[in-house]
């Protein structure tokens, strides 16, 4: 089976729509509809609907997805096993990124890399936290990033760096002023959450549980499932929220939102990276799982700790 025909089939099924893989593979589009037309003749199905309102999977196209990948992915072990004979780390890596902090550090952690092993090639994939660990077992991710430690079979995990979670108010909020304020003054504020699957809304309901509050408790006045929207909600006046220190720094900076510290609730989570543990070879893989913890890097992995501290 041709491998080009499988890669325009991958990129189309992600973007459904051809004149964006055109673009994305430097080809026509003209070429991309040839190129898939040629596939479902060899595979004697339709793979894409064709509508009004754009392409569609059919059942056999998102059979098709998950071997797709695995056949690309297992290509591109072949080329990066071979030239790794030739003495140099190369390779193509994607890491799956569901944390907020994560997503501040990875591109400065992958640009030193970068810089150490010119010929890897790094894509960050931002994605949700229950879709990381499937984009691992399917091969669609070399490496990732996650709020908790990954117990399923046939992986292991690293820890990455310690994330602060802070409570931010507007620049004018009462809480402003004040020294400090107690997980009880919660009860009469307007809080903005995290959506249910976010890390640090299961950190915050942990903590306030040991004061016995409740998520019913509290006045939630917008649940987000974006930290940078949360934050400038907050910075708006539309209440108070809890979010990694790292999302809320540029704020925190411009004083557009305070830090208000809150007493009696440790509010720091431990991020790991993970990945599959039987893996074929793969140097790339392993200069990056050692890399993050080299000793150039302790400044970016104190940053969640450090970043606002002074604002």
């Amino acid at each position: 089976m041709d491998l080009l025909k499988l890669e325009i089939f991958l990129h189309s099924a992600e973007s459904l729509n051809f004149s964006t893989t055109a673009k994305r593979m430097h080809l026509s589009q003209p070429t991309i509809s040839h190129h898939i037309r040629d596939l479902e003749n060899e595979l004697g199905v339709e793979l894409f609907e064709r509508t009004a309102g754009g392409l569609h999977l059919t059942e056999a196209g998102r059979l098709l997805l998950p071997w797709a990948r695995k056949l690309i992915y297992q290509s591109k072990q072949v080329q990066e096993m071979m030239t790794s004979l030739q003495e140099k780390i190369v390779g193509y890596l994607r890491i799956a990124c569901s944390t907020t902090s994560g997503k501040y550090l990875l591109p400065l952690l992958a640009g030193r890399f970068r810089q150490r092993y010119p010929w890897v090639k790094i894509s960050i994939l931002s994605c949700t936290s229950e879709h990381v660990i499937p984009r691992l077992l399917e091969e669609d991710a070399n490496l990732g990033v996650l709020s908790r430690e990954a117990f399923e079979e046939g992986l292991e995990s690293q820890e990455f760096f310690t994330d602060q979670i802070i409570l931010i108010a507007p620049k004018d909020h009462p809480w402003s002023h004040r020294q400090s304020v107690d997980p009880e003054d919660l009860l009469d504020a307007q809080v903005i959450m995290r959506e249910p699957t976010a890390g640090t809304r299961r950190v915050l309901l942990t903590e306030l549980g040991k004061h016995d509050i409740r998520l019913e408790d509290l006045e939630v006045f917008l649940e987000l499932g974006n930290a940078e929207a949360i934050v400038e909600t907050v910075a708006a006046g539309f209440g108070v929220s809890f979010v990694s220190r790292l999302s809320a720094s540029h704020a925190l900076r411009e004083r557009t939102v305070v830090e208000v510290p809150i007493s009696g609730l440790e509010l720091r989570r431990k991020v790991y990276m993970v990945r599959r543990a039987i893996e074929a070879p793969n140097r790339a893989q392993e200069a990056f799982w050692s890399f993050i913890h080299d000793p150039s890097n302790a400044d970016l992995l104190q940053k969640p700790e450090m970043t606002g501290a002074a604002s």
